[in-house]
């Protein structure tokens, strides 16, 4: 069975990702910064969980050292976990705003692809999805054809990019892992208040392709549901 870690997967795309791949056989372990939320969602779900706050080194330990200890070990990883930060108009953002989405956007993915490494590394098939965002894409935010184009979010764009290069380093160092990154699309969650126009299952089509591939899948790709997305 393939075992399955999910951030952010109390809710959202994280909890959608959740629900399609225990459909499919995996055996998945969600996790939240809050406990009792994420508890509700994983009993929901039917699957594990594990109390987890990317952006404290502590807490990913834990969950790390939590997880040495599980059966099955980890075979994929889904970094989904992330926040849009403060609306804040580009000129004004300061860096204090900009840190605190970093902090949790890129900085949690270090942090936790860092502590699970170890596990990932023992599976036969091993295989990370980072979800970043067509608005981290720079083809894309200057297509005026998408609304990407139209959307000025000076952190939260600027982390979804850096998320795309973490995926480029991760996928070049290790060769031996299926390592890419996705762009959910303009899904309808809290993150944007349910403005989207997606439902969540459209958002979590790329997700859950490329959380399924075997070892001859493709690495270090940006996708997202129609297929390879312009860096």
């Amino acid at each position: 069975m393939t075992n399955t870690l999910v951030t952010g997967g109390n809710k959202g795309l994280g909890y959608e990702t959740a629900r399609r791949l225990i459909a499919l056989g995996h055996s998945v372990i969600i996790c939240a910064r809050d406990r009792e939320k994420g508890e509700a969602a994983a009993q929901r779900l039917g699957a594990r969980f594990v109390q987890l706050d990317v952006t404290n080194d502590a807490s990913v330990n834990a969950a790390a050292a939590w997880l040495q200890q599980q059966p099955g070990g980890l075979d994929v990883l889904i970094n989904n976990a992330g926040i849009a930060g403060a609306r804040t108009p580009v000129p004004d953002v300061t860096a204090e705003e900009t840190r605190v989405v970093f902090d949790t956007n890129v900085f949690g993915i270090v942090r936790v692809t860092h502590a699970l490494l170890p596990l990932l590394r023992a599976s036969k098939n091993p295989v990370i999805v980072n979800v970043a965002s067509g608005l981290g894409s720079f083809e894309a935010v200057h297509d005026t054809s998408r609304i990407e184009s139209k959307v000025a979010a000076l952190a939260y764009c600027s982390s979804k990019s850096a998320v795309t290069m973490l995926t480029v380093q991760y996928a070049r160092a290790l060769p031996e892992m299926r390592i890419n990154v996705i762009d959910p699309g303009y899904t309808a969650t809290d993150l944007n208040h349910n403005s989207g126009t997606q439902t969540v299952e459209e958002g979590t089509d790329a997700v859950v392709k490329l959380a399924t591939i075997g070892k001859d899948g493709p690495t270090g790709t940006f996708q997202d549901r129609a297929g390879v997305l312009g860096w």
